[in-house]
């Protein structure tokens, strides 16, 4: 049991799920910490595979694959492999942002950096690149509400996050600028433009949280014009995009917002596939029982220390 309630307890998130017959995803929290360096340097060749299928055969020098590649040691990626032969076909690289709220040092999930094979782009990915690791971040974090960020210029992806998380500013109908937004807005804007490839030169508008002249820190080739950019299947998204940003200049949208309880089961009902959900649902009972219950076992056995609740004896 003792050694049981340690695995749940383990200090990074490292989960390996079976999403359907064709695809195995594999999260890892902050992997530049974690893996042994052959196993980091095999993620890193994955990753790049993924990039390169994307981009022509070109590279990316910004975020994960900047020279220092301290990204890896801050970041939460989600792997997504084909089930047969084990090649990789996407991911999502998460940067955990630092910021001060309260007086305490805190992460936003930044939704960073998707990738998808263009082959596979049609196989119902976004779920799990975008949902998945959020969800079992929240659950891992006892169910606490989770802030959540998105730079881009994509009408579908700022339509993604509109629909799949809550109290998103903007571009979520009914949901307002408050003070948390701005903050956390500056915060982000001051201390973290390299994480997403925006130069120091790029400008800021507060009030709508739009960078302008984003693509000059190194993510160039991500550059799109307004017609070749994905568009979401509810046309606000896409008027809202062809409304605030200027494409030809190079324009991004900051958009901030949490993932909670109502997030979470809109997650559920919506974007997860119902041959998915028994194996979600083991998963989501072993982060719970690691969140939850093994802290109450804990707890309960007075014969063991509790941080600065029960200290040792």
């Amino acid at each position: 049991m003792i050694n049981f309630i340690r695995a749940l307890r383990r200090r990074r998130l490292l989960l390996r799920f079976r999403a359907s017959s064709e695809h195995v995803v594999h999260i890892y929290e902050r992997p530049g910490e974690c893996l042994p360096p052959d196993d980091l340097e095999r993620l890193i060749g994955q990753c790049r595979i993924v990039v390169r299928a994307c981009l022509d055969g070109r590279d990316l020098d910004y975020g994960l694959f900047a020279p220092d590649s301290s990204a890896w040691a801050r970041s939460v990626i989600t792997l997504v492999c084909r089930s047969g032969d084990g090649a990789p076909v996407a991911f999502n690289a998460m940067p955990q942002l630092a910021v001060t709220r309260a007086g305490r040092e805190e992460h936003v999930l930044h939704l960073g950096l998707v990738m998808v094979d263009p082959a596979e782009r049609s196989g119902g990915l976004s779920w799990i690149l975008y949902g998945l690791t959020c969800f079992a971040l929240f659950l891992r974090g006892g169910l606490r509400p989770l802030w959540v960020s998105s730079v881009t210029q994509v009408p579908a992806v700022v339509g993604m996050v509109a629909e799949t998380f809550n109290n998103i500013y903007p571009a979520q109908q009914g949901t307002p600028q408050s003070f948390a937004h701005r903050h956390l807005a500056h915060q982000i804007m001051q201390r973290h433009r390299a994480t997403f490839g925006v130069g120091e030169d790029a400008g800021f508008d507060a009030e709508r949280q739009v960078i302008t002249n984003a693509y000059t820190g190194g993510s160039d080739n991500l550059k799109k014009s307004f017609d070749i950019a994905a568009k979401h299947r509810i046309e606000s998204y896409n008027e809202y995009c062809a409304a605030a940003l200027d494409y030809g200049r190079g324009d991004d949208v900051l958009q901030i917002g949490t993932i909670d309880l109502r997030a979470g089961q809109r997650f559920l009902s919506r974007s997860v596939p119902r041959s998915a959900l028994p194996q979600l649902a083991v998963q989501a009972l072993v982060l719970a029982t690691g969140a939850v219950i093994a802290p109450l076992i804990q707890w309960l056995d007075a014969s063991t220390p509790f941080g600065r609740l029960r200290p040792a004896r």
